[in-house]
């Protein structure tokens, strides 16, 4: 941008030039500002004059027949062209009911965000509803799903990686290449019976910081936030062969000591997989806490006392299976993240603005004369930056 108003800026001032030698360089700087506002009125932000409720509830949820906790998650909309967070929706009535009038009531750990007793399970073939009742002055409505059948879903039979080639090789120029990971999976339902899947996934890869700092070492951890579906309704039988469920590129340092991803295989009915494939057609990536969702896009929720009122989000339930892959491997021109950490290097004294300016990644006292290397970065002197330095239960040192 900044190329092509330098182009019109010499455009002024020659066709001022060539035109009338008479013009004075007010007038050409004259021209050259009109030009501008010229050029910024056609990159104006547009936004949409549509008929549409400024705030609507958003449900997110899931159960699962796990022993765990499960979460549902209350908030409101924004209107369109508005950037910033929904708001979440505390201090409501939560709970879920099943098709033998069960009743299990969910209580708020934070904000908008509401778990499910420890008592509670679902069970394979029960049906299972949502009810939610905002309990505010201005706004005190009823909620309630649909009533949805956990379907069963077959485990994962294998999950694996295979490497992939970003850049050849070239051994005369001792350049190593560059390489990827693209993981896979395969499933199959030899009854037939789970013809509709979705996946997510956790990952977790070790960071082990270059210095002899304290915190050297840390775990890192995050979640999918794309949507991963697949139906086999149009085949024969239910089969499911190198699913490309996550790819790794060489711009992250996930693959650098050792690499662990969960992935979870859920079960879904006709409905849901066209909620999640609508979602994926319009390009939005899903997965955080509060995440926008195309009000185009049907819910399997409605407000009792107006059912023509939009609601968006989905409650989903299904049954899950799981399972866990861990790389570790030689993958070449994996990016250091750490390459420019040292700043500075002093004799043996604690500088000024230790632990807030600066920080020490190496400590030489036997050496004359004795110093200290520091860094103005501090994730290059503790890992506890980006992860935590407790290992978790599920990891293999091996």
């Amino acid at each position: 941008m900044i190329s092509n108003i330098s182009k019109y800026y010499q455009f002024a001032l020659l066709w001022g030039g060539v035109n009338n030698c008479q013009y004075s360089f007010p007038r050409l700087h004259f021209i050259f500002i009109l030009i501008l506002v010229v050029l910024n009125s056609c990159i104006a932000q547009f936004v949409p004059q549509i008929e549409e409720q400024k705030e609507l509830l958003v449900v997110q949820g899931l159960i699962t027949d796990q022993p765990e906790t499960d979460t549902i998650k209350l908030s409101k909309s924004l209107p369109l062209g508005q950037v910033s967070d929904a708001r979440p929706v505390h201090g409501c009535t939560v709970t879920i009911t099943d098709n033998l009038d069960n009743i299990f009531p969910l209580s708020e750990s934070s904000a908008g965000k509401y778990i499910t007793p420890s008592s509670f399970q679902g069970i394979i073939g029960r049906f299972y509803t949502l009810h939610v009742k905002t309990n505010s002055e201005t706004y005190n409505f009823n909620y309630e799903s649909n009533p949805m059948e956990m379907k069963p879903v077959p485990p994962i039979d294998s999950l694996y990686y295979e490497k992939t080639v970003i850049e050849k090789a070239i051994p005369d120029k001792f350049f190593n290449g560059v390489d990827g990971c693209q993981i896979y999976l395969n499933t199959h339902d030899p009854e037939s019976k789970c013809r509709y899947f979705r996946w997510d996934f956790a990952e977790t890869w070790i960071l082990r910081l270059l210095f002899p700092v304290q915190n050297q070492t840390c775990w890192i951890s995050d979640k999918s936030h794309s949507i991963n579906i697949k139906s086999t309704a149009a085949f024969d039988e239910s089969v499911i062969t190198r699913y490309p469920i996550n790819y790794i590129t060489n711009f992250t340092d996930r693959l650098k000591t050792k690499y662990s991803i969960l992935v979870n295989q859920y079960s879904l009915n006709e409905d849901e997989y066209s909620y999640w494939e609508k979602i994926q057609n319009v390009g939005v990536d899903v997965g955080g806490f509060f995440d926008i969702i195309p009000a185009s896009v049907q819910s399997n929720v409605k407000c009792i006392e107006d059912p023509t009122e939009k609601v968006l989000g989905y409650f989903s339930v299904s049954a899950k299976s799981s399972k866990r892959l861990f790389i570790k491997d030689n993958f070449e021109g994996i990016i250091n993240r750490y390459g420019d950490c040292a700043t500075d290097t002093i004799p043996y004294v604690d500088p000024p603005g230790l632990g807030v300016i600066v920080w020490i990644l190496e400590d030489e006292p036997n050496w004359w004369p004795p110093f200290k290397v520091l860094t103005d970065k501090k994730g290059c002197a503790d890992c506890t930056v980006r992860g935590s330095n407790v290992k978790p239960d599920f990891w293999e040192d091996k």
